[in-house]
This record gives C-alpha cells, sequence and structure tokens, in this order.
C-alpha cells in the first residue's frame, strides 16, 4: 500500500518521511513478502493516518537486510543520512526503534545529526515521536532497558563460551585445516587426509628451518588452507598459503589436541593431530625469534654444523652421524633421503664431519686476515638482509591488511546479542590477537634489521685473533658461536664447493662483543 500525496493549503507544510526498515539476517529475504516489506507497509499506513500533518511517505527504500544494529556500519542507513543532510528528508519513520539502532551511543549520535538538521524520528508501534520532548525522555529511557538487556544476553553468552572452552570444548568458528566439525556441531573430528598435509608441513619446517622455503614447497605441492561449508549452505574454498596463514597453522596449539581461552590453554576434546615433540621442535624454530636468542638443540657430539648443513643443489638438510669401527668414532654428515632410504643418485650422501668443519673454520679465518674478504663478506651479508627485510616488510604490510579486516568484522559484530554472532566475535578477537602478536615479532625483526651496522675493517679486527678466541672456547661454546656467525652452509658434492652464509645480525653482534 503507498499513500498519495493529498492536496494541502498553501500554508500547510509538506513532511517528507523517509521509512527505514532493517533485519539482523539475511534468512528469509528472498521471499515474495519479507519481514522488511511488513516493516514499510505498518509505516506507510501509519504515514497515511497522518495526511492531515501533511505527511508523505517519499519512494525511496531504505532497507538494510542482513545488518546488524548493534553499529551504523550499514548502507541504507549511510544512504538516508547523506538525504538527511542534503536536506531531502524531515521526519525518519520506522516499526521499532531498536530497527534504527541498538546502542545507545549510536543512536544518541544519529538523533544529534537529526536534530541538527531539523529532522524528527517516529516510531510505529511505539508511538515515539522526539518533536515533543516527552518522546525524547521516554525514547531514551527505552533504548537504556534494551542496552542493558543486550549486553546482559551478551555477556551471559560470552560466560557459557568462556567455560565450555575451560572444559576443552569445541565453541565454533571456522574449522582449521586438519579437522571437520561434527555433524551436530559439538565437536571436532580429524580429517585423516587433512591431518598428514598438516604433519607434512610441520615436517617440511622443522627440516628446512625456514618459514619462506616451507612457503615455497607448500605452495609447489599444492596445499591451501581449510575448504569448508558454513552452517548457512555457503562454500569456502580454501586458498593458498601466505606466510602469514602458514605462520598461524605453525602456532596453533588446536593441533596439540588443546583449545586457548585468551592466554590461557586448556586440554581439549579433540584428537591432537601433531606430536608434542614436533610441536616442540617447530615452536623452536619460529621465523621471527632473534638469532641470538636461539639456542642450538641439545648437541652431545659437539657437531659444529648440526642444523646449517646443506647439501646442493636440492638444498635439502644433512644430519649429523657417526659410527664406530676398532674403537674409534667417525663422525660424518649424511644426506636426509639416505636417512629415509629415500635416495637418488646424484645426491650428495655423506662428507666427513671434521674436513668440512675445517674448511669452514679456515673460511671464517681468512676472513679475519683480509679487508678485501671481509668486504665481500659484509657485501653477501648486506644482500641478504635486504632481502629480508623485504620480506619482512612484505610479511608487515599484509598482517597489518589482515588485522585492520579484522577489526573491521569486529565492529560490525559489536553489540549483536544472538549467539552465532557472539562466538564468531570471540574467535574473532582470538584472531586479532595473534594477527597483532605476529605483527609485533615482525616489526622487532625489521627495526632489528634497520639498526644493524657493518663495517669490514670493524670485522677484520674482531677476526684477527679468531684462533685464540676458538682455542679458549669449549665444545657447547664453539658450536654456539658458529650458530651465531654463520646462517647456513650449502655442499655440493659433483663440484665440491662449499658456500657459507653468514648471519648479518651474529656478524654484527661478534664485532660488538670483541670491541666491548
Amino acid at each position: 500500500m503507498r499513500p498519495t500525496i493529498m492536496n494541502t493549503t498553501p500554508s500547510q507544510k509538506i513532511v517528507r518521511c523517509a521509512i527505514y526498515t532493517r533485519k539482523s539476517v539475511t534468512e528469509g529475504l528472498e521471499q515474495e513478502f519479507n519481514t522488511l516489506d511488513a516493516q514499510r507497509e505498518a509505516a506507510e499506513a501509519f504515514i497515511a493516518s497522518q495526511r492531515h500533518e501533511g505527511w508523505v511517505a517519499l519512494p525511496e527504500h531504505y532497507d538494510d537486510g542482513g545488518f546488524t544494529g548493534g553499529n551504523t556500519d550499514r548502507p541504507a542507513l549511510k544512504a538516508l543520512m547523506a538525504d538527511v543532510e542534503a536536506g531531502q528528508v524531515d521526519c525518519i519513520v520506522v516499526y521499532k526503534v531498536d530497527r534504527l539502532s541498538r546502542s545507545l551511543l549510536d543512536f544518541a549520535m544519529i538523533m544529534g545529526a537529526l536534530d541538527k538538521h531539523d529532522c524528527s524520528f517516529v516510531s510505529v508501534t511505539q508511538q515515539f515521536n522526539t518533536s515533543h520532548s516527552m518522546g525524547r525522555l521516554t525514547l531514551n529511557i527505552l533504548l537504556s532497558f534494551a542496552q542493558f538487556e543486550r549486553e546482559i544476553i551478551a555477556e551471559r553468552t560470552r560466560d557459557k563460551i568462556h567455560s565450555a572452552r575451560r572444559k576443552g570444548k569445541w565453541t565454533g568458528g571456522p574449522p582449521i585445516l586438519g579437522y571437520d566439525v561434527a555433524p551436530n556441531g559439538g565437536r571436532l573430528l580429524v580429517n585423516p587426509e587433512e591431518a598428514e598435509q598438516v604433519r607434512r608441513i610441520f615436517e617440511h619446517y622443522v627440516e628446512s628451518e625456514s618459514l619462506t622455503a616451507t612457503l615455497r614447497w607448500a605452495n609447489a605441492e599444492g596445499l591451501t588452507t581449510k575448504s569448508y561449508t558454513t552452517r548457512k549452505g555457503i562454500r569456502k574454498e580454501g586458498r593458498p598459503f601466505s606466510k602469514s596463514s602458514l605462520h598461524s597453522l605453525l602456532t596453533n596449539v588446536q593441533y596439540l589436541g588443546k583449545v586457548t581461552l585468551k592466554t590461557e590453554v586448556f586440554d581439549g576434546e579433540h584428537e591432537a593431530i601433531i606430536s608434542h615433540g614436533l610441536w616442540k621442535k617447530a615452536q623452536a624454530r619460529m621465523e621471527g625469534r632473534s638469532v641470538l636468542e636461539r639456542r642450538p638443540e641439545r648437541n652431545k657430539t659437539h657437531a659444529l654444523l648440526r642444523g646449517l648443513l646443506y647439501a646442493e643443489p636440492d638444498g635439502v638438510p644433512m644430519y649429523h652421524s657417526f659410527t664406530t669401527k676398532n674403537n674409534r668414532h667417525y663422525r660424518y654428515y649424511v644426506h636426509r633421503d639416505v636417512i629415509k632410504r629415500a635416495d637418488t643418485p646424484g645426491t650428495t650422501r655423506t662428507v666427513p664431519a671434521g674436513d668440512i668443519e675445517a674448511f669452514v673454520l679456515e673460511k671464517i679465518k681468512v676472513i679475519g686476515q683480509s679487508e678485501q674478504l671481509a668486504a665481500e663478506t659484509i657485501r653477501q651479508a648486506r644482500l641478504r638482509r635486504a632481502d629480508q627485510l623485504s620480506e619482512w616488510e612484505a610479511d608487515a604490510r599484509q598482517l597489518r591488511s589482515a588485522a585492520a579486516r579484522t577489526e573491521q568484522e569486529i565492529h560490525r559484530l559489536a553489540g549483536a546479542n544472538d549467539e552465532e554472532a557472539v562466538v564468531k566475535l570471540a574467535s574473532l578477537q582470538d584472531r586479532l590477537a595473534r594477527e597483532q602478536g605476529r605483527l609485533a615479532e615482525v616489526n622487532r625483526c625489521i627495526e632489528n634489521i634497520n639498526t644493524e651496522t657493518l663495517d669490514e675493517r670493524a670485522l677484520v679486527r674482531a677476526l684477527s685473533d679468531f684462533d685464540g678466541i676458538w682455542d679458549a672456547l669449549r665444545g657447547e661454546e664453539r658450536v654456539k658461536l658458529m650458530h651465531l656467525l654463520i646462517q647456513r652452509v650449502g655442499y655440493n658434492a659433483q663440484s665440491g664447493e662449499v658456500q657459507i652464509d653468514f648471519h648479518p645480525s651474529g656478524l654484527n653482534d661478534f664485532i660488538l662483543r670483541q670491541a666491548s
């Protein structure tokens, strides 16, 4: 039903009425006559009853279907307020007060804007008209109680979720790779195929000790994040991993069979995918930790290149091992595929540990005898530092964008009182905390790189007495020094070449230590 514009006397003012409708969810909006239509019909009937006052309904539709009333981030509301500011609306008519806003603060701001532009507000079913002082008072009282009730419901829902998490229960949100949601929605079930993918990702990261290398491998293997279908039947396809999503996977305690509540961790009802041993190794290698803070694993044999040596050209780790013959120990480094019985022709199989360790030590000593070699070492270190800085900055930009999107989603859901929205809000807040924590780590790494200064003469002076420094150290201390200075050693058995990559921050720290 659409009211017609009546003939009015010249002295009678026409009141242009804009009808605003809203529904929090999209369910049912596809029907030919839905709740938005019902709200509009009631508003049109009320406007028609005020024809004697010169009221007419504007033809424009201001309908927000699927938007919460807890905030003002709604397209139709924004369009309506823009028309109010343009002087095209004299009165806003709604079916109920909470259709316009469920937040007292937001409602007060809207009322201020309406007063500024001499626009009144009317609720059809509650008989409120803000052109009268009593209507304003009653309206504010009603909104105060409505907000109080909404906050109480939200608090109860959050308390229920927190209690469930303390008991190890899954409380909703998007499932992660490796798990499916049970048909009744009450718990997580292991997806065997995806669980194997997760274990492979953890194992590759532990072996490569590089988030970048693991990311390249995962994308080359065609691995993606979780694909799932929401309760509303919307299909969410997995995406190729990014550094941020890969880091989130490698630090998610759900894979240990745990659940989190803010900073607390509890045993979960779901089955673990990753063993404690593999988890511990992955966290020890987490990219973003300072090189100076990272300690080599317990190394009883004091193998200098353990965790540093890689076989070229395939770039896979070589592990330290030894054998005993005639009561004598023979140490060597062996290709990973030999240990896994997956050796292929042409790969670097083994290399005597003493020979390659002596070569690397000699290389370090030679640098301390030549400013030219020191300059070249620092030049290469600076190039690697520039590459690392570029990667960190790209990761920081991606994390800032992801955190901004999460904050926008949190703001959109703020104030919702239905349980599904509160559950999603809790999940989003956890996600934001992880993104902000990761961003803080990345920013610290960027700051550390930017404050490093390398000087070839200072390096020569620091390494000039390397023999004396080395002789004064014990086995475990020598391992620590080697890990401080060197990032990676590449050995090619076919050509006999050994490529040593030095840590820019490690070199800088060594220079500072010798200067002090």
